[in-house]
């Protein structure tokens, strides 16, 4: 595939995972949004990040395999019994040649920004001591900080990740002694949301960081959040994390769906450029 950017990275190549099986929204990726499959409308986005020279879309599936090509993408069939999508990558990096790096972008992310992408690329391909780098956004609803399908992140004073859960971290102790629960400390306290980081599925990995992640076991943490990468924190990778204004968007359910849709019809033709 060709160069997508004039700041190109050399050998920086997105891998795009691409289950056809969805449990709450089935076939998720193969539903049209605006003319196009939602996996179109991811890799086209994607496809904006200037830092990449390559972008591959792994998939499971004959469906989503003939999308992708249809669309003028590159799509790599992968094996269907990948129990995550950092696997399915792994399996498509193993035949690249070189030092690459690999961003790993959900197949479910047709708003992410391709600004974005550059700054997680450019933390690491920046950072000789960090293994891989992912981003985090601000939190504006106390939901984020509640919710245990929103995963917050915490990071030291050098930007690395120490913690990832699914539990409000860190914990305003303090506050929530004052208001009685935190729920009510978020509401008299609207400005504890800004201690708090929400976590993003967008990660970039030095490749032979990304084989050794996907070799290693499940940890014990990982097991109780259900994180992946509380494996790579407690196997010692060093995660940068890249503070992002722009909000991201992954689509799971018919609600989100709805407001995808909405989106481009008040945007009209054509992808959104985030």
């Amino acid at each position: 595939m060709e160069t997508h950017g004039k700041n190109t990275i050399k050998n920086v190549t997105a891998i795009i995972p691409a289950r056809f099986s969805s449990a709450r929204l089935p076939g998720k990726l193969l539903l049209e949004i605006n003319g196009k499959p939602l996996i179109v409308h991811t890799l086209e986005q994607v496809r904006r990040a200037s830092t990449l020279s390559r972008v591959i879309v792994a998939v499971d599936d004959e469906r989503l395999f003939y999308a992708v090509t249809e669309a003028g993408g590159e799509a790599a069939m992968t094996s269907v019994d990948h129990e995550s999508g950092s696997d399915r990558i792994a399996e498509v990096a193993a035949g690249l040649a070189g030092d690459q790096i690999i961003v790993n972008v959900q197949g479910d992310e047709p708003l992410i920004s391709p600004d974005v992408i550059d700054k997680a690329v450019e933390a690491l391909v920046s950072d000789p001591e960090a293994d891989m780098s992912t981003t985090s956004e601000p939190v504006s609803e106390a939901e984020d900080v509640l919710s245990p399908d929103s995963v917050k992140v915490v990071t030291d004073s050098r930007g690395y990740a120490m913690y990832f859960s699914r539990s409000p971290v860190p914990f305003p102790r303090e506050a929530v002694r004052k208001n009685g629960s935190l729920e009510s400390a978020l509401i008299q306290e609207p400005s504890l949301l800004a201690k708090f980081q929400k976590h993003t599925g967008l990660y970039v990995f030095r490749k032979a960081a990304l084989m050794r992640f996907t070799a290693l076991s499940r940890s014990r943490t990982e097991g109780i959040e259900m994180l992946e990468q509380l494996r790579a924190l407690e196997n010692g990778l060093k995660i940068r994390v890249v503070e992002v204004a722009e909000h991201s968007l992954g689509i799971d359910t018919e609600a989100d769906l709805a407001r995808l849709r909405s989106r481009f019809e008040r945007l009209g033709a054509g992808s959104p450029a985030v």
